[in-house]
């Protein structure tokens, strides 16, 4: 084992009982939970304003983007494919 993974060790050892501590009492295990709760909903409430935004003003939407960037990437994949045949041919 390198000094590398040692140090990682160790930190999740650390990280993991500041953790235990942390949620050792309930009320603030709860508090925390509900601001985690409170932040997703923000994100999601941020993102459908964000997705209805895009599309009054006639952009594509993220999602789109999203699926767009998946199919270039597998096309670039095919063309790396069909260039190292014909470099073969």
């Amino acid at each position: 084992m390198g000094i590398k993974d040692d140090l990682k060790k160790q930190a999740l050892n650390v990280s993991g009982k500041a953790m235990e501590k942390l949620m050792a009492d309930d009320r603030r295990a709860m508090a925390i939970a509900n601001a985690i709760g409170k932040a997703q909903r923000g994100k999601q409430a941020l993102d459908r304003g964000q997705e209805e935004l895009m599309k009054a003003l006639n952009f594509a939407p993220r999602s789109e983007f999203k699926a767009l960037g998946k199919q270039l990437s597998g096309l670039k994949r095919r063309l790396r494919e069909l260039d190292e045949k014909l470099g073969e041919l």
